[in-house]
């Protein structure tokens, strides 16, 4: 072997020493030679949130829940998940070893670097500024055309801080308008957006998408901060768990799997909140029939002691008496029922779009609903306001939004203006952390609005 051979020889068997010494003591669990071994059980941290993990219609789902379980099933193993009241809580169950992981959006930062170890794909986020669509030439695209332009954001919060310091940095011009509600949050300022009732706010992106997918009509295209860089962490000594995450994410299987649950959150239009008036169902005139499924209607509404026109009008506002819709959600069918509902009365999900068997689940879902309300809702006519609205939300919420009510002087055995008000609370994390709220985050404004719109399609059906 000569000695340039030679050379390149030894150099070669040296990168390969070195890599294999990488590897080995990242593969370690406690700096011995015993192979890193996943655990049978994973326990994950997180907080309630709109991306991070929530209930619906008693399924839990969420952005960061289907990326962990997708890891989880992957390697199979099991997750247990624990929900910390906030970041600080949650650090300390990470530090403590009570939890393996925090799967929720850490900030990569000097600060968290030092308390943790980052690991998965990373999510990047920046502050922008909400809009309605316009005719191109008149929307904002530049952050100098905020001059002389009204912005409102939330009081004290880091939107506020960003807005300042923007236009500080563009020699001022910009009219901040800081709203202090206590129970006004992020969401109800880009709704606001929606309806006209401000011109702009400023939000994360990540919130910004996530709302778009029921506000249509925003724009949300124009960056107003520097990236963050922000991703899931475990214990400095848990090393060997980062790389395991890391190897995982990279594999064109994973980020395929990453795609689609950032198309499910992200992407997917939900039903918006708003409802037009040509959106609802005109009574058939000479008394034909409301819909092809009316006969099943009036069969099942007699076991629930209900007008069948009221059935039919939540399966108007559900899926437009189409037996094949799926939602976002994975909700099915022609009463949009959730596999996991299925499964508990015993049918199986291949089912659902069979009208007679969604009507069937959905009415048995209804006297579940109405048997646990009785105790709560003495009323029948005000319980049918909580049932529907138990039917969207799941029975969880609405249990919390009658803690929520009681506990702030609302009247929990009404609807209109109290268990509906407190609903509203349980986007806001100061209220969905709250010690008598069981079930978290949840979209209240999304029941609101179906409770209203069941409620206007039946008047319109029914001639009241």
């Amino acid at each position: 072997m000569n000695r340039r051979a030679y050379h390149h020889f030894v150099t070669a068997i040296v990168a390969l020493w070195v890599a294999m010494a990488v590897v080995a003591c990242r593969s370690h669990s406690r700096g011995d030679d015993t192979p890193y071994r996943l655990p049978d059980t994973l326990r994950v941290g997180t907080l309630y949130s709109p991306t991070s993990l929530f209930i619906f219609r008693g399924d839990t789902m969420g952005y960061e829940f289907d990326r962990i379980n997708n890891f989880a099933r992957d390697k199979h193993i099991t997750t247990r998940w624990v929900v910390a009241r906030n970041m600080e809580s949650m650090l300390q169950l990470l530090d403590s070893g009570v939890i393996d992981i925090i799967a929720y959006e850490i900030p990569v930062t000097a600060e968290f670097k030092d308390k943790v170890l980052h690991c998965g794909t990373p999510n990047v986020t920046h502050q922008v500024l909400v809009q309605r669509k316009s005719p191109k030439d008149s929307l904002i695209t530049d952050v100098t055309q905020l001059v002389g332009k009204e912005v409102c954001v939330e009081a004290g919060s880091k939107y506020e801080s960003r807005l300042l310091n923007l236009d500080n940095e563009i020699g001022g011009g910009i009219v901040i308008h800081k709203i202090s509600e206590d129970s006004l949050i992020t969401e109800d300022l880009i709704e606001m957006v929606s309806k006209g009732k401000i011109p702009f706010t400023i939000v994360d992106s990540d919130i910004a998408r996530l709302n778009r997918t029921y506000y249509h009509n925003i724009d949300i295209s124009l960056a107003v901060s520097f990236p963050q860089r922000a991703s899931w962490a475990v214990r400095h000594a848990d090393a060997p768990l980062a790389d395991s995450i890391d190897a995982w994410s990279s594999l064109a299987k994973s980020q395929e799997e990453y795609k689609n649950v950032l198309k499910r959150y992200f992407e997917l239009g939900k039903r918006d909140e708003s409802y037009s008036d040509s959106e609802y169902l005109r009574p058939p005139k000479h008394h034909k029939a409301i819909s092809p499924f009316d006969h099943i209607f009036r069969h099942y509404a007699k076991a629930i002691g209900w007008d069948w026109k009221l059935l039919a009008s939540q399966a108007w506002i559900e899926s437009r008496f189409d037996t094949t819709a799926t939602s976002w959600a994975g909700a099915r069918g022609l009463m949009q029922i959730m596999p996991g509902t299925a499964r508990a009365y015993g049918f199986n999900p291949t089912v659902l779009s069979d009208p007679e068997k969604s009507i069937d689940i959905a009415t048995r879902s209804i006297k579940d609903l109405d048997a646990w309300l009785a105790r709560r809702v003495k009323d029948p006519m005000e319980r049918r306001k909580f049932i529907i609205a138990a039917y969207n939300s799941g029975i969880g919420h609405i249990a919390d939004a009658i803690a929520l009510a009681q506990k702030h002087g609302k009247n929990p055995s009404v609807w209109s203006g109290n268990v509906e008000e407190a609903i509203l609370w349980k986007s806001n994390p100061d209220y969905y952390n709250d010690e008598v709220c069981r079930f978290g985050y949840f979209r209240g404004r999304q029941t609101v609005a179906y409770v209203r719109k069941v409620l206007r399609q039946y008047a319109l059906l029914s001639g009241k």
